[in-house]
């Protein structure tokens, strides 16, 4: 028989209640918040806890080539908008030509590493310069370490480590290097679009393939070329929204075949038909038909709030095309308007609150260095077996520092292709370290020596007045180079 509740059972049942209570209250609170954010997460479409990131490589584009870069020729809102609301790097540097640009980029190590020191080809043609035929998978890169940490991985452009050209039908395809999905164009293997160049004048429009579509190895399309970009783009809005209902952060490379030559903008963009008309007419172009990709992060406030944005070159301008003024020099060459690049970061929820529109003009820093940055960024350990070129400068590109110093020199190798004239040889081997800046052949010759402080055009050469300078950088580049194997330039 049940027995009556009496004032003392009362007691000792509240008390009870208020222990189990104060015990797994905590607990329970715990349990609905994560709840909450796992339908918030859900909602999103992405993990709040890892940053997206988007890095956009143009092709070809000089120092001084975007407005907001000092072209009076020319406007790109788009892009200027992207510095306006992040920060914008006026020492940043890449290699002189594309393909040891975009290795240094995904490894984060010196593409003489790798025995790519310019830009691939056909077999014979690489052979004779004493360069390997592909990226080695077994490289270590963004897009892997990023995909093992949950990340979905996509490649949307130019490749150009490898495959597409001509007769190299056996390279790896992009897939291969940690991406999930990959659409680019005669640069590479797997799903591709090859370029159509239409004078818009009646005439038939002829192919630029390089012999991509007799290769196989992936199904292809044909498009004009001024609609190239505009169709990278297409297929990176596509991944980017498949990861988003997917739950997955993102990283996606946007690489255009632009400003790169030949040069066929839209027909409203020809002008007088000039080459530099038509390179301006390409940039503007290729900064229209990136807009919907930065439109579709800022509109989405859950992008705009947790996606990084880099835009960069992979080296100089084509002479008598792109600008690169002050700067001495263009694409091939060691000066800084062969290698310095405009860098333009964008994060409106991961930058810091006070670097709105700034431009950092004092950080000296390359490629090889956002592989560790953005690793940091977004928080994936490096194994301790890998062993990157590049240094972490992901304080500064974030914001939360104003500069940072690099502990090493930037060191630079000429493609073996770019030996300059017989009167006019171009410098073998180049470093930068601090404001000086020091180049000279491989025997030790020509020594060039500028101090980029107050001689941003390398025009006044002090190494005579430095032998000390010139001694000491000289060991440092001999000993830098010789870590690595030779190719046909050093070998001449």
């Amino acid at each position: 028989m049940q027995q009556p509740l009496t004032c003392y059972s009362i007691t000792v049942y509240q008390a009870n209640l208020f222990h189990a209570m104060r015990t797994f209250l905590p607990l329970f609170l715990l349990l609905c918040v994560t709840l909450l954010l796992h339908n918030t997460v859900g909602a999103a479409g992405k993990s709040s806890l890892k940053p997206n990131i988007i890095v956009v490589l143009a092709d070809d584009l000089g120092w001084s080539d975007l407005s907001c870069y000092g072209n009076t020729a020319i406007q790109t809102p788009h892009l200027d908008r992207l510095a306006a609301e992040g920060i914008s790097f006026g020492s940043f540097y890449v290699t002189p030509i594309c393909s040891p640009s975009r290795c240094a980029l995904i490894t984060g190590q010196y593409p003489p590493r790798w025995r790519i020191t310019s830009f691939l080809y056909d077999r014979q043609m690489n052979e004779q310069r004493g360069m390997e035929h592909w990226l080695d998978p077994e490289a270590p890169t963004l897009a892997r370490f990023l995909q093992n940490a949950g990340y979905a991985t996509g490649h949307f452009g130019k490749w150009h480590l490898g495959g597409g050209l001509h007769d190299v039908d056996d390279a790896p395809l992009i897939t291969e290097y940690g991406f999930d999905e990959s659409f680019t164009n005669f640069c590479g293997l797997g799903p591709r679009v090859l370029p159509l160049l239409n004078l818009f004048d009646g005439s038939e429009p002829k192919s630029e393939s390089h012999g991509s579509e007799k290769l196989g190895r992936g199904e292809f399309i044909w498009m004009d070329r001024n609609k190239i970009t505009g169709c990278f783009v297409d297929k990176a809005l596509a991944f980017i929204k498949k990861a988003e209902t997917a739950g997955k952060p993102f990283y996606v490379n946007v690489f255009p075949d632009d400003p790169h030559s030949p040069f066929f903008p839209s027909v409203e963009l020809r002008g007088d038909g000039s080459k530099k008309t038509l390179y301006h007419g390409v940039v503007v172009e290729m900064d229209r038909q990136l807009a919907p990709l930065f439109e579709y992060i800022r509109e989405s406030k859950t992008l705009r709030d947790n996606t990084l944005i880099l835009f960069l070159s992979d080296n100089g301008p084509e002479p008598g095309a792109g600008s690169s003024a002050p700067l001495r020099g263009s694409k091939g060459m060691l000066y800084d308007g062969g290698t310095r690049s405009p860098l333009i970061v964008w994060g409106e929820g991961l930058l810091a609150k006070n670097v709105r529109g700034r431009r950092n003009e004092a950080t000296v820093f390359q490629a090889v260095d956002l592989i560790p940055s953005l690793l940091n960024i977004a928080g994936v350990e490096i194994p301790e077996e890998v062993v990157f070129d590049g240094e972490d400068f992901s304080a500064v590109i974030l914001g939360n520092a104003a500069t940072q110093e690099h502990k090493a020199p930037l060191f630079w190798r000429r493609p073996p292709d770019r030996p300059g004239t017989e009167d006019k040889p171009w410098p073998d081997l180049a470093l930068r370290e601090g404001n000086w800046k020091f180049l000279m052949q491989f025997d030790g010759s020509l020594p060039q020596l500028y101090d980029l402080s107050r001689d941003v055009s390398e025009s006044k050469n002090l190494s005579a007045q430095h032998p000390e300078l010139v001694e000491k950088y000289e060991t440092m580049i001999l000993d830098w180079n010789k870590q690595f194997p030779k190719d046909a330039g050093e070998l001449r």
